[in-house]
């Protein structure tokens, strides 16, 4: 039988929980480089990641750059405006010009627009022109971070509810490996974080959480039918039926999100495709991986430090040694003699009397 005839079949006998310190040494790996970018990387916003101006306000200014100018160029032409906190990103390869700077009055407001449309050629109607306060995008972070809350404690409740709740520690730490790695990817890459980037966060939440529902159940299950194994036994006969689905199901989400990102995003340049596209990626191969290498192996490891009473094996009870009986001594006589009084065997049964002699 070929290996992958035997993944297919869940008969591989890979062992899931057995390394498990190595895959939580390289998820370990991961999030450290994903702490100290966002801890030293600087960014428009907090925790260095490049917060639209959804999140933080400002003003953002998209054009088409027409003349070919760099960035150097153009941050050179908008010098005399004395702007402060001016950042420019190039989109689509250098075909156009994101600028995003504070909150413009209306007065400055002008005197931007014009002075960029002179720069790259293009008449002022044509320049796209965002404001946002820095009020509303402060509700709008509280609100992503509310949503957030409420989807982790709802789905901590039900999984406590439905199996125990070592299995809900297990998916919520899987959850937040999956949350920080995406936003170590977002602030190494330096891409924009806008609100779409939110809903792709929780829409891969939900599937990384479906996946790893799906592989507690079969725990659940193999736990019943085969009651004698032993708890890491269980997690890796689960794991091993279930990995080619979990395999195939994030082939099949990760090579259209592929197509997305870079048909749609790095090749046409559209970058709200990017800002929901890049989220989507990182996070179900994040999930695939969490689903399969974390939740799992963390909830047997946790079953393995605490075993459950009726897992301990119990000690054989000593049977007790029968003590053999003294030889009996055999009855004597009167004179000191000694006599068999064991009864002769006959098979004719009892004796006739004698009979009497006629006279």
């Amino acid at each position: 039988m070929s290996s992958f005839t035997e993944l297919r079949n869940g008969t591989a006998g890979i062992d899931f929980v057995g390394p498990r310190r190595r895959w939580f040494t390289i998820s370990a790996v991961i999030i450290a480089i994903s702490f100290l970018s966002l801890g030293f990387r600087q960014g428009p916003g907090s925790l260095g990641l490049n917060l639209s101006i959804d999140f933080v306000g400002g003003s953002s200014i998209q054009v088409e750059n027409t003349a070919g100018l760099s960035i150097a160029e153009l941050r050179t032409a908008m010098d005399p405006l004395g702007l402060t906190a001016v950042r420019i990103e190039e989109l689509g390869g250098g075909q156009t010009f994101r600028i995003r700077t504070e909150t413009l009055d209306e007065d400055r407001r002008a005197n931007v627009i014009a002075t960029i449309s002179e720069a790259v050629g293009i008449s002022p109607d044509n320049i796209d022109y965002r404001s946002v306060g820095p009020t509303f995008g402060a509700q709008i972070a509280n609100r992503a971070l509310l949503a957030l809350g409420v989807f982790v404690g709802v789905v901590t409740l039900f999984i406590a509810w439905r199996f125990e709740w070592r299995m809900a520690f297990g998916a919520i730490a899987a959850l937040f490996h999956d949350l920080i790695i995406t936003a170590g990817i977002y602030s190494l890459s330096g891409f924009e974080v806008t609100p779409s980037t939110v809903v792709a966060v929780l829409t891969i939440l939900g599937y990384s959480l479906y996946d790893t529902v799906v592989v507690f159940d079969k725990i659940k299950e193999i736990e019943v039918e085969e009651s004698r194994l032993d708890y890491e036994s269980v997690v890796n006969r689960a794991m091993n039926l279930v990995l080619m689905r979990s395999i195939f199901t994030s082939l099949t989400s990760l090579i259209p999100v592929g197509t997305v990102l870079i048909v749609g995003s790095f090749l046409l340049g559209a970058g709200t495709l990017t800002d929901f596209a890049l989220a989507l990626f990182v996070g179900i191969a994040a999930g695939t991986y969490s689903s399969i290498f974390i939740a799992s192996p963390l909830v047997a490891a946790m079953h393995l430090r605490v075993p459950k009473v009726h897992d301990k094996p119990t000690k054989p009870s000593r049977p007790i040694k029968e003590e053999p009986e003294p030889p009996k001594a055999a009855p004597r006589s009167v004179a000191g003699g000694s006599f068999d009084s064991r009864r002769p065997i006959s098979n004719a049964g009892t004796p006739r009397p004698p009979k009497k002699k006629r006279r």
